[in-house]
């Protein structure tokens, strides 16, 4: 029996389970480096480690890093799915609600909301589980480019 489109990506990303990403076709997802933690249909997790570059002049995470961990990775979401059709952002909506500071571990985890015919919505949620405290939360919708 062959395997759909989304059983195959996954068994790809299955293998970098608990590594850095380094090689995936986000430039943007190489230099945040997260760690996969779990990838399933329509749900990723990764773990990202705030460095420096991340942060803002008060040396907490940047808003605008918060908002592209969000983007990117709700984008390697809809890979996981098994869409032949390429899908991009038309909206982003972030609450931000703590900070984390260089040396953190944060945590972010995404799942589907609706899917449309012809408009994704996704969410992202991203923890400090360290002071298990939910630092931000978005959701985006993503249109059907063909």
């Amino acid at each position: 029996m062959e395997l759909s489109l989304s059983e195959q990506r996954l068994n790809f990303l299955k293998q970098s389970i608990g590594k850095v990403i380094t090689d995936s076709p986000s430039n943007f997802m190489n230099w945040l480096a997260p760690v996969l933690v779990k990838a399933e249909h329509g749900v990723l997790v990764c773990k990202y480690t705030i460095r420096k570059e991340m942060t803002n002049p008060y040396q907490i995470l940047h808003g605008g890093v918060t908002a592209g961990i969000i983007d990117d990775l709700i984008g390697a979401t809809v890979f996981t799915m098994g869409l032949n059709e390429r899908y991009t952002t038309v909206s982003n909506y972030i609450d931000y609600f703590a900070t984390a500071s260089e040396g953190d571990e944060v945590l972010a985890e995404t799942s589907i909301v609706k899917r449309g015919r012809t408009i994704l919505n996704l969410q992202c949620e991203i923890y400090l589980p360290s002071k298990k405290r939910l630092i931000a939360k978005g959701y985006s919708n993503m249109l059907n480019i063909g």
